[in-house]
């Protein structure tokens, strides 16, 4: 062999010998082709569809039923108070846990029912003052319409601060057997269902029927699937639903829409108990009302009858649902017989097969509306699943008490055939096809539960009866509906910093509350260690609470790597880790290469945004990320680049969606996939684990108030193009800065709004250095917003004397990462000489 070859020869082999492994040391070749990203987000879908799916046999761990022996109960077929007050004790603490996911916070206002008009309202002080014959009630321009059964009367009364609940009152002529609250759907107002307006059929005019067969009736107006006031003229109107547009600005302050109309109904109920209706109070309720009706009766036991029309089935798919029914963690602990099991003997609840409202979508934006609106739609399910779903009530309350406290004694109806349909009762039912509405069994049931006399057949009175009001806008009521929650609820967040505070920071630093006006120069520093322990039961409620925590503990990472970049100063690897099931953490590592033997270096997690993958913080020299992660990488620091799971939207919203329903969100899988990623990182022999930093924009600076606060193991955060006041930005319908402006849908965690804003966020994170990056041209808010909010944080941090671990740059730029302050910042904490 001559020299030459001999000479190529050992310069390859030194080469190679040179040449950084095509995988990491200690773990096994990552060979996985195609779109992580797609498969990431699949197996996560993957796995709360599997969620849901064992939610139904997993909620009896959350339920603790007392079922009393059967020798303590009455014979057959006696009624038994003794074991239905066990019974109903022992689900108490699930119905208050209801009351809560939907909002039922607030103490409503003393009742008054008003007659409304043109004319200045009336105080009513009991149902008998709309039945005078005299001058004023001819004259009454609140009166609507007068029969020979009932008269109609304009009316409305206070709930909430603000809130008033506005519809029609059917007061019957002599012997009234009881008191019903009707709630009609979303798309039907109380004129239709009364009789007195065109748009739906004869058998739905059920509050009509009810009043024609003597009972007093209430009809309240719910908020509507229409557009008119969903959005802000001066900004941009949008194609949301008005349920949607109040659900948004609602969810994130802890008073979802449902749970506001549920107010309203039940303030009805005091004003009929302040009546003296007693035992006999009813709701009945069809689609949208039928649901509002039924989590009525569930949370509150005044309600003697509960009769539920085109509503009851399974929940397992609710998730396909209009986002204005997204209720937190409803599936974990309650489908539709769990709710029904809180209605117990000698109350009664009737559940009617009727075809549902139809809601193909959102309603399709016009030329001057923004197009934002959530997917959701709502379809009347076979016979078949609910009646599977109505024979699990049976399966909730064994044998004894089901015996003795029978919410509803065995009964059938097959309709005619102009309404042919099965009255779902408790006990057997009739296979046939829904019915319409509201039709005649319907009334007559719930008469005859109430201890009324037998029904009237009134089909002899006019279709459509004589509305003698002189004019009336049924959409300015719609909109009057609207706009007092929008208020009450924009009033909510104005004032949710003194909320937050009040259940946070006062809390653990009492002294803070009432500081006093003074000129002293120095204060004297507080000590950490109490406040660090006292913030550890927020951390708890901010993960269970807010973002929902995935318990099962997590697997043997099980790295798989590949060689991607090899690059003058650092080599980079792709990383797959192992989180569980299918699911799995994905990233990019970026070794510098001149890490000596031993020698163990810190790392900064560079963190991608929205629609973001690894690579887009590493190459391409891209206008929002600057190749952060491999300029730090130059600097000698270890950078990993994490994937996240918000890359596709329709996958990552869906997550969203899906997870609400059993208590998780997007960022629960992201938590978990972190705690992986940190648990693998700390194996490595050149990592230093006890600095390890988050840096990361837009999404990932979302990332960077809501990971490193709850994983400790992260020494600092940096959140760039984020950081800002986040309450107002979620709920606000005043600025432009808001998500209720966008189809960013998902932002909205329930009750965030009253308990975590930013700077309690920051607050979890002392004494461990943070840092904002922002460019004042930065369309997510204005500096003003950025500046209050981190003011806090910075405050917080000074008065223990760590002011200099708390700071912000403001750089005259964008959406992007700046890389100068924050680069400094992470010489300075991560003990790192720059290069």
């Amino acid at each position: 062999m001559n020299r030459a070859l001999v000479l190529i020869l050992a310069l390859t082999l030194r080469a190679i010998a040179a040449e950084p492994a095509a995988i990491l040391p200690g773990t096994e070749p990552l060979t996985w082709t195609g779109d992580l990203s797609t498969k990431m987000h699949e197996a996560a879908l993957h796995d709360v569809d599997k969620r849901i799916d064992e939610s139904v046999t997993n909620r009896s761990k959350l339920w603790h039923r007392k079922i009393l022996p059967l020798e303590d109960t009455a014979p057959v077929p006696d009624f038994n108070s003794k074991a239905v007050e066990a019974y109903d004790l022992s689900v108490e603490p699930n119905r208050e846990h209801l009351r809560q996911i939907l909002g039922l916070v607030d103490k409503r206002l003393p009742v008054e029912m008003e007659r409304f008009g043109k004319t200045m309202p009336r105080k009513v002080r009991d149902e008998k003052d709309f039945g005078k014959d005299d001058a004023e009630s001819r004259d009454d321009p609140t009166l609507v319409a007068d029969t020979d059964r009932f008269k109609v009367y304009q009316v409305r009364w206070p709930v909430l601060d603000g809130i008033h609940g506005e519809g029609l009152l059917l007061v019957p002529k002599g012997y009234v057997a009881g008191h019903v609250v009707v709630v009609p759907d979303a798309d039907q107002t109380p004129e239709q269902v009364s009789g007195l307006a065109p748009g739906i059929e004869r058998p739905m005019q059920f509050a009509r029927h009810l009043a024609a067969v003597g009972l007093g009736v209430l009809v309240p107006t719910l908020v509507d699937r229409g557009t008119a006031a969903s959005g802000n003229a001066e900004i941009v109107m949008t194609n949301q639903p008005h349920r949607e547009w109040i659900h948004r600005q609602g969810y994130m302050m802890g008073r979802p829409i449902i749970g506001l109309e549920v107010q309203k109904v039940l303030s009805a109920v005091d004003w009929f108990e302040k009546n003296g209706a007693g035992p006999h109070i009813g709701v009945a309720g069809y689609g949208e009302g039928g649901l509002i009706a039924f989590y009525a009766a569930a949370v509150d036991k005044r309600i003697r009858v509960a009769l539920v029309s085109g509503y009851f089935k399974s929940r397992q798919q609710t998730w396909k649902e209009p986002l204005y029914r997204n209720v937190w963690g409803l599936l974990r602990e309650f489908g539709d017989a769990e709710i029904a099991s809180l209605i117990t003997e000698p109350r009664i609840l009737m559940v009617h097969h009727a075809d549902e409202p139809k809601v193909d979508g959102p309603p399709l934006p016009t030329n001057n509306q923004k197009k934002c609106a959530a997917p959701g739609q709502l379809t009347t399910p076979a016979f078949a699943e609910v009646k599977t779903e109505f024979d699990r009530i049976s399966a909730l309350i064994p044998s004894p008490v089901l015996q003795r406290a029978r919410l509803y004694p065995t009964e059938r109806y097959l309709g005619d055939q102009e309404n042919s349909g099965a009255l779902v009762e408790f006990g057997e039912a009739v296979d046939c096809v829904p019915s319409k509405p509201g039709s005649h069994p319907c009334p007559r049931g719930v008469v005859n539960m109430m201890q009324g006399p037998d029904s009237v057949d009134d089909r002899s009175t006019p279709m459509v009866l004589k509305d003698v009001r002189s004019s009336f806008d049924p959409q300015a009521r719609q909109l009057r509906q609207v706009k007092e929650m929008e208020a009450f609820l924009q009033k909510l967040a104005r004032e949710s910093d003194h909320a937050r505070n009040e259940s946070f920071l006062y809390k653990l630093l009492p002294q803070f509350k009432a500081e006093p006006w003074t000129y002293q120069a120095d204060f004297e520093t507080l000590p950490q260690g109490p406040f660090i322990d006292g913030v550890k039961p927020y951390k708890q409620q901010f993960w269970n609470e807010v973002i929902g925590r995935i318990e099962e503990p997590l697997p043997p990472p099980n790295p798989r790597t590949r060689k991607i970049y090899d690059e003058p100063k650092w080599t980079g690897y792709e990383v797959v880790l192992d989180v569980g099931g299918d699911g799995f953490s994905w990233g990019i590592l970026c070794l510098p290469k001149d890490i000596k033997l031993g020698e163990k270096r810190p790392v900064v997690v560079c963190q991608h945004g929205r629609h973001g993958l690894p690579k887009l913080v590493i190459e391409g020299d891209t206008p929002a990320y600057h190749n952060f992660a491999a300029r730090l990488a130059e600097q000698g620091f270890i950078t990993f680049a994490p994937h996240n799971l918000y890359n596709k939207e329709e996958q990552y919203r869906t997550l969203a969606r899906k997870g609400n329903t059993v208590k998780l969100s997007m960022f629960s899988y992201i938590l978990r996939h972190h705690e992986q990623i940190l648990n693998w990182l700390e194996t490595l022999p050149m990592v230093d684990t006890k600095r390890i930093g988050f840096y990361g924009l837009s999404y990932g600076g979302e990332s960077a108030v809501r990971l490193p606060p709850l994983l400790d193991r992260y020494c600092l955060s940096i959140c760039s193009g984020d950081f800002n006041d986040w309450t107002r930005k979620v709920t606000s319908t005043d600025d432009r800065h808001s998500f209720m402006f966008t189809d960013e849908w998902e932002m909205p965690y329930f009750n965030m709004g009253n308990k975590f804003g930013y700077a309690e966020l920051t607050y979890m994170m002392f004494p461990r250095p943070f840092m904002v990056e922002r460019g004042s041209h930065d369309g997510v808010a204005p500096d003003e917003w950025v500046a209050y909010e981190f003011a806090k944080t910075r405050g917080l941090y000074s008065k223990f004397g760590l002011g200099d671990r708390a700071q912000i740059e403001f750089f005259n730029g964008g959406h992007t990462i700046h890389g100068q302050g924050t680069f400094d910042f992470l010489h300075k904490h991560l003990n790192w000489p720059a290069r």
